[in-house]
């Protein structure tokens, strides 16, 4: 028997961390979250809970906050439109409030 040389561990947890998430509005918006707000908003804010379309996004500061709530219907738009090829659902609004924003990898 022939051994192959290590793979790293990354490889062979992305497939179980994909079939680990759950199926939910939440979990959909999170994951898409990077990519709707960009790389210079995305840091300071992020999906925390969702509630009947309502998705509630904590941020870091009440600045964060003012300046997302300014770009809600944009944002809303391009999460809307991520959601909309999943088959996840779709946000009605954003909420946004002073928090910690979730972990993120």
């Amino acid at each position: 028997m022939r051994r192959l040389a290590p793979r790293p561990l990354s490889l062979a947890l992305e497939g179980v961390l994909a079939g680990a998430e759950p199926a939910t509005l939440l979990a959909r918006a999170q994951a898409l979250w990077q990519e709707a707000a960009g790389p210079a908003l995305a840091p300071f804010a992020g999906p925390s809970s969702e509630r009947e379309g309502v998705l509630t996004v904590s941020c870091e500061s009440a600045v964060w906050a003012q300046e997302l709530e300014l770009l809600a219907p944009d944002l809303l738009t391009r999460l809307n439109a991520g959601l909309a090829a999943t088959g996840a659902g779709t946000v009605t609004r954003l909420r946004f409030v002073v928090g910690s924003p979730p972990n993120r990898t």
